[in-house]
């Protein structure tokens, strides 16, 4: 999958110190980009937008 272009935004829950944490890239047609963001260069997982709502909703019902 080529994510040229894609926008990739940090997790609103990560900490300032550059810790654990996840960005994602939902800007690109048809799918959603995950990638860590310590390895900015390193594979990234990609899912249908479909399915990266329920995985939100599910994660966010779990708080």
């Amino acid at each position: 999958m080529d994510m040229t272009g894609a926008r990739w935004r940090k997790s609103t829950k990560s900490g300032g110190n550059g810790g654990n944490c996840v960005e994602v890239a939902d800007n690109l047609p048809g799918v959603v980009g995950v990638r860590d963001s310590k390895d900015p260069t390193g594979p990234a997982l990609v899912f249908a937008p479909a399915a990266w709502r329920v995985f939100v909703a599910q994660v966010a019902n779990q708080s």
